[in-house]
């Protein structure tokens, strides 16, 4: 989580140097390459594979940075995205079944309050059009968590790898059509700073490969009610680091979001301990 969070001051630094889906295709190109030549190929169907790439890599990434480059702050770009805990759990409950308590119920409303609050303070730097391309960047990732779930017990590392190949064509393609042609794209990289790519690569090798290969493991091993919360530790990496490099400003009203989203997260995952300890004790 706290790869995660601190990862999004640096999209915005690198953003700096890269159209976002040219940005989000180099991401994948370095998650692909080399590791691929050293990762068997998971045991998981070629379909499954391709619409976890897809999602996590155009829905959730290409849809982010673009939002993230002008439309949304990234502080609270790490705040909003935790929408995917309620699209996962959704997906858990049609897909798998799972059932949702009614204290999971009463962390979600939580949550979802805090991120009502953000609703209520678009501006200049955070936009409706922001706010609904994060949101659905959230959509992606619970799609992408339901996929890997449903690939059951494989190498979630070799699983990232080889799921990167279905989701580099799409943004090299998109960053073709809209993003200027290949004069732009090979200006941008050739003419990006160093940081630029070490940006790119801290997306490629913790972000992706680390982060992305724990999380899938974490959802094949425990029900998406359980895990899927976790992610909400991430606005606090990401607007306190968002506040230190960028000078992002922390008025109440964001300290008030962050609070509810976390204390949903606290709910989710310490209301059962609480409860038997209570039980025991009285």
């Amino acid at each position: 989580m706290a790869v995660w969070g601190t990862n999004f001051v640096v999209i915005k630094i690198s953003l700096g140097a890269f159209p976002p889906f040219l940005f989000a295709a180099l991401r994948y190109t370095f998650a692909l390459l080399p590791a691929v030549f050293f990762m068997p190929r998971p045991k998981a169907p070629w379909g499954n594979q391709c619409i976890y790439g897809l999602a996590v890599g155009v829905g959730q990434f290409g849809v982010l940075y673009f939002a993230i480059n002008g439309n949304i702050s990234p502080g609270l770009a790490s705040l909003v995205i935790q929408t995917q805990v309620f699209f996962t759990i959704g997906f858990a409950m049609f897909f798998a079944k799972e059932r949702l308590r009614p204290y999971q119920v009463l962390a979600v409303l939580i949550a979802m309050t805090g991120l009502g609050i953000i609703a209520l303070h678009t501006d200049a730097t955070t936009t409706f059009l922001g706010l609904a391309l994060v949101v659905f960047s959230g959509f992606s990732w619970g799609v992408a968590n339901t996929v890997s779930r449903r690939a059951g017990s494989i190498n979630m590392l070799s699983y990232v790898v080889w799921s990167s190949v279905f989701a580099i064509p799409p943004l090299f393609l998109i960053s073709w059509i809209f993003e200027g042609g290949w004069s732009q794209m090979s200006a941008s990289m050739t003419s990006a700073p160093m940081g630029a790519w070490l940006g790119v690569f801290w997306q490629s090798w913790a972000n992706t490969l680390f982060g992305y290969a724990a999380w899938g493991w974490l959802l094949s091993k425990h029900p998406a009610a359980v895990v899927a919360p976790a992610p909400l530790l991430v606005p606090i990496f990401g607007m306190g680091a968002s506040a230190y490099f960028l000078s992002e400003p922390l008025p109440l009203w964001k300290m008030l979001a962050a609070s509810l989203v976390i204390v949903g997260l606290m709910i989710n995952l310490f209301w059962p301990n609480i409860r038997n300890r209570l039980r025991r004790n009285f």
